[in-house]
């Protein structure tokens, strides 16, 4: 199915958003993750379903100053 992630057309095999972490190989920590403008928590991504031409927005923390 095609879903935008960061603004990015992409085509992904995923059917929810801990499928689509695994997919993109997402660090366990320091991600956050909003569907549709909505963040998810993590604890609910097993259980939130993408559909076609859902939005993905994926913030990754950074060290530094």
């Amino acid at each position: 199915m095609k879903i935008s992630i960061n603004n990015k057309a992409t085509e992904t095999s995923a059917t929810t958003v801990n499928q689509l972490a695994a997919e993109l190989h997402l660090p366990a920590a320091g991600v956050a993750l909003a569907l549709n403008n909505k963040m998810v928590p993590r604890t609910e991504w097993s259980q939130q379903s993408l559909q076609e031409n859902d939005h993905v927005v994926i913030i990754k923390a950074v060290c530094g100053g």
